[in-house]
């Protein structure tokens, strides 16, 4: 139940928080929406479904800040009718921060893989700790919790580097002479395509990268442990 529990959030996350804003910022002229209906719309789903969060758990959702400030960023370069290199600029720079927040995560008590990979809902955590305890494994076990945060930054800014170069590819200058209307709808589809493309270009990538560190630490914790799969898992 906790796992069906987190696998419905993390999709509810994505859908309120990035999918139906995009959305909305790329097909806002077929909606008949004017260009700033169609940012104020967008930015109202991770808004509201933050706040929400923010009331019931008592916690911030960090991706819906992540998406509020990703959509004010587009809304604002889309608005003010600003291609180019201030595109590639903000696609670069979401996760250039979150490899840099990632990377300095590991230098601190709890690195970022730890809560990523080291789930109570998936694994069994206490006994994992409790037997590398006995092994005397502690400090192997940090290094390879540490190495492992340090290589998923590295995806980050790996994904930093592909957004950057394929925003420049997509977001070519727009004719200044032109209506701002024209140029914002113009944006609309260079956006369009940043998403489409950014899926195959960036994000299958991203995952065979997070894959492998997965598998790694994954085998590397088994041979730590003496553990075999089923016994690394909660089971149902």
């Amino acid at each position: 139940m906790t796992t069906t529990k987190n696998q419905n959030n993390s999709f509810s996350n994505i859908l309120i928080n990035i999918l139906i804003p995009v959305f909305i910022l790329n097909k806002g002229a077929k909606l008949h929406l004017t260009p700033q209906n169609a940012v104020l719309l967008a930015l109202s789903f991770p808004l509201f479904y933050g706040l929400y969060s923010l009331i019931k758990e008592k916690k911030i959702n960090f991706i819906s800040l992540l998406g509020l400030i990703n959509i004010i960023a587009s809304g604002t370069l889309t608005l003010l009718a600003l291609g180019g290199i201030w595109f590639a600029l903000k696609e670069a720079i979401f996760p250039l921060l979150i490899g840099i927040f990632v990377y300095v995560s590991s230098y601190g008590s709890t690195p970022f893989f730890e809560t990523l990979f080291l789930n109570p809902a998936a694994f069994q955590v206490e006994k994992i700790q409790k037997i590398i305890s006995e092994k005397n494994a502690q400090n192997e076990f940090k290094e390879l919790i540490i190495h492992s945060t340090r290589w998923l930054s590295m995806s980050f800014l790996m994904s930093a580097l592909l957004n950057f170069v394929l925003a420049v590819y997509i977001f070519t200058p727009i004719d200044e002479s032109l209506k701002i209307e024209v140029r914002q709808e113009l944006l609309n589809q260079q956006l369009s395509q940043m998403t489409l493309y950014s899926f195959i270009v960036i994000l299958a990538p991203s995952i065979v990268f997070l894959g492998g560190i997965l598998y790694f630490a994954f085998n590397k914790l088994k041979k730590m442990t003496g553990l075999n799969t089923d016994e690394l898992f909660v089971t149902q």
